[in-house]
């Protein structure tokens, strides 16, 4: 069945842009915009695979990739905001994962929110506040430099918990594994309905219930 898809009007193929309103671009093309060091990021996506990259640069580069032609014309990014806080909406194509990738590349400092159905979210080399829903999947956030966190909340419905990086690994339903550290700077927050949740890197002590 063949995809139909709205017109959007002339994609860009790059924007580096201080303030932006909107800016779209299908699947296939380069979506560039100046971010600034502290900046948050709201991610608004469609099944999909997710990976989050810090870089040394100020700016916010976002590439995406498809299996089939159609994917790469029907799925949309849009980019909205400023570089203090942004939000990018991925959307349009099947509803099903259709080998839909994405990298988001940002300053290592960036704070990200991160909601979608049912996909892969990899979150690498990322400091800043992580707050990520997923309906199914996996969430995989690595900090091989060490975890700077006031607060760690990861949880499952179904599925497993595997917070390697502080000793703890759970399956089962309705598991959690929590940590607080009054000297930490951040917090995260993953919750997947059915899947896991993967918490990599140098380990960080005791594990907590």
């Amino acid at each position: 069945m063949k995809i139909l898809c709205a017109a959007a009007g002339a994609a860009l193929l790059a924007c580096s842009l201080t303030g932006y309103s909107q800016t779209e671009v299908a699947c296939g093309q380069t979506l560039q915009a100046a971010m600034h060091s502290d900046g948050a990021l709201a991610i608004d996506s469609r099944p999909a695979g997710l990976t989050v990259v810090g870089t040394d640069q100020l700016t916010m580069r976002v590439t995406c990739t498809a299996d089939d032609p159609e994917s790469m014309e029907c799925v949309r990014l849009k980019l909205s905001g400023s570089g203090n806080g942004s939000t990018l909406t991925i959307q349009g194509g099947e509803t099903h994962h259709g080998g839909v990738e994405v990298r988001i590349e940002v300053p290592h400092r960036t704070s990200i929110q991160v909601t979608m159905g049912a996909g892969q979210v990899t979150v690498e080399n990322l400091d800043g506040n992580k707050e990520i829903s997923l309906y199914a999947g996996q969430v995989t956030i690595s900090s091989p430099q060490g975890w700077d966190y006031r607060s760690v909340d990861a949880s499952v419905d179904i599925g497993e918990v595997n917070a390697q990086a502080f000793g703890a690994d759970k399956g089962g339903f309705f598991r959690q594994f929590t940590r607080q550290n009054a000297n930490g700077e951040y917090r995260l927050y993953a919750h997947v309905m059915t899947g896991e949740i993967d918490l990599l890197g140098a380990r960080q002590g005791s594990a907590a219930d």
